[in-house]
C-alpha cells in the first residue's frame, strides 16, 4: 500500500496508480472516466481503510466498554476531527456526519420547519442541485413561507444585482451551492453570504461540487451551514458531513429520534444529547465516516492547490479542443468556474453521444444532471457532461475528442 504522504510533486502518472478502477477496460477499451462531478473515483488507500475496519476492528461505537468499541470509536472521532480540521470548524461538535449532502440540506430544512412562520422568504439559486430546491419547497408549503429564485444570465452565472434586490428584512434564509455540478461555475459566495447577513438571514451553502476541488474554510467564509459529500472527494458512498455554527446547530429541533441522540429516555420525557450526536441517531456508516477521513487526507497529501492548478489546465485544454468541433455549444462559460464542460451538438440529442462514447470506453453523464431549472433556462433536454479530476490526463481528453467526433459522424 502506498503511503499517503509520497505524493510530494504532482505527477499524474504516479497519482493514477494509487486507483485500481483506473486499470481496467470498458468495452474492450481503456476506461476514460470523465464523470466525476457524479462520483470520483477511490484511491487504494480508501479501500484499504473499510477494508481494514471490516477485517480487523468491526463494532458499534459509543457505546461498549469492549477494546473494538474502543478502537472503532477512537477512529470515527478522529475522523470527524480531520474533517473540522479541514475545513476549519471552530469547534468538532459543529461536525455533523450524515449519509450525504442531500442528507445534511434536509436535516437542516427540517429544524427550520419549526423557525419559519408565513411570508417569511427564502431565496435559492437558478443554478442548484434538485437537493437544494426540492427540501425549501417543501418547507415552504409546510410554513407558508415564500421561495424566490435569484437568477442565472446566459454565462451561467448567477445576476448579484437581482440577489440584491430579492433581499429584504422578509429573507430568512439563502440557499446557495459554492460550484454548480452542471455547468462548473463557482459562484461569489463570500458576497452572498456578507450581503445575507446584513439583512439577518442564515446562509447554507452547497459545497458538494466545491468540495474535489478547492479547501473550504467555513470561519473565513463566516457560512451559518455548509454541506459535503465524501464521495466527491475520492472517498465511500453514504457518508457526508454537515457544518453549522454552534448557535444554529442549538437552535434546531433533532431531525431524527432513537438511540444516540438521547441524554436520558422516560415513557414522560425524554432529554436529548449535546452536540453532534442530537443529530446522529442510530448506528452511523462508521467505515465510512473512518474512510472520509482518510481521503481527506489523500487529497491533503496531493495538495488542493497543485489538484486545482492541474484541473484548470485540464479544463482549458478540453475546452479549446472540443470548441474545434462544428456545431458544438458549451453551456456555462464564467470565466470562474472548475473542471467542468456541458455540452452539446446542434440536431444530436445528449443521450444519443453519450451512449455512443460509451461504447469507446469514455465515461460521460447526459441529461439534466438533477438540475432541470438550468436546462430549461437553456430549452434544452439536457447535456453531455465531461467531468474532470486531478487523475485525468490531456491524452483522454484527446481521446473524448475523437470519440465525439465519431458520435457526430454516425449521428448527423
Amino acid at each position: 500500500m502506498k503511503s499517503i504522504n509520497q505524493h510530494t510533486t504532482f505527477k499524474v502518472e504516479e497519482i493514477r496508480k494509487d486507483f485500481p478502477i483506473l486499470s481496467r477496460k470498458v468495452n474492450g477499451k481503456p476506461l476514460v472516466y470523465f464523470d466525476n462531478a457524479a462520483t470520483s473515483q477511490t484511491p487504494q488507500i480508501v479501500i484499504d481503510a473499510i477494508v481494514n475496519y471490516y477485517s480487523n476492528y468491526n463494532a458499534n461505537i459509543h457505546r461498549g466498554v469492549h477494546t473494538l468499541s474502543q478502537e472503532a470509536t477512537d477512529a470515527y472521532e478522529q475522523a470527524r476531527q480531520k474533517i473540522q480540521a479541514h475545513f476549519n470548524a471552530k469547534s468538532s461538535h459543529e461536525i455533523i456526519l450524515t449519509s450525504g449532502t442531500t442528507h445534511a440540506i434536509n436535516l437542516v430544512a427540517n429544524g427550520f420547519s419549526s423557525i419559519l412562520k408565513q411570508e417569511d422568504e427564502v431565496l435559492v439559486s437558478a443554478l442548484e442541485h434538485h437537493s437544494n430546491i426540492v427540501p425549501w419547497q417543501m418547507l415552504c408549503e409546510q410554513t407558508g413561507a415564500i421561495l424566490k429564485v435569484i437568477p442565472m444570465n446566459q454565462e451561467g452565472e448567477l445576476v448579484i444585482t437581482e440577489y440584491d434586490k430579492l433581499l429584504s428584512k422578509n429573507t430568512k434564509l439563502v440557499f446557495v451551492n459554492h460550484i454548480s455540478n452542471a455547468l462548473g461555475t463557482i459562484n461569489p459566495i463570500e458576497d452572498i453570504i456578507n450581503k445575507a447577513h446584513k439583512v439577518g438571514a442564515a446562509v447554507l451553502v452547497d459545497g458538494a461540487q466545491a468540495c474535489p476541488h478547492i479547501t473550504p474554510d467555513v470561519q473565513a467564509l463566516d457560512v451559518d451551514f455548509y454541506v459535503a459529500s465524501a464521495h466527491k472527494m475520492c472517498g465511500p458512498t453514504g457518508i457526508g458531513m454537515l457544518y453549522g455554527k454552534s448557535r444554529w446547530l442549538n437552535k434546531l429541533p433533532p431531525y431524527q429520534g432513537g438511540g444516540e441522540m438521547i441524554e436520558e429516555v422516560t415513557f414522560k420525557k425524554t432529554t436529548y444529547a449535546d452536540l453532534p450526536y442530537k443529530f446522529e441517531a442510530g448506528t452511523p456508516n462508521i467505515c465510512g465516516g473512518i474512510a472520509f477521513g482518510v481521503a481527506i487526507d489523500y487529497m491533503n497529501a496531493i495538495g488542493f492547490d497543485a489538484i486545482a492548478s492541474y484541473e484548470n489546465k485540464l479544463l482549458n485544454y478540453a475546452t479549446k479542443k472540443l470548441l474545434e468541433i462544428e456545431g458544438l455549444k458549451i453551456y456555462g462559460t464564467s470565466k470562474n468556474k472548475t473542471s467542468v464542460i456541458s455540452f452539446n451538438i446542434e440536431g444530436i440529442h445528449p443521450y444519443d453521444i453519450g451512449t455512443i462514447v460509451d461504447k469507446l470506453g469514455i465515461a460521460v453523464r447526459t441529461g439534466h444532471h438533477c438540475a432541470q431549472p438550468i436546462m430549461d433556462f437553456y430549452d434544452i433536454p439536457g447535456t453531455v457532461r465531461a467531468s474532470f479530476s486531478f487523475y485525468n490526463t490531456k491524452e483522454e481528453i484527446d481521446a473524448l475528442v475523437e470519440a465525439v467526433k465519431k458520435a457526430k459522424t454516425m449521428l448527423s
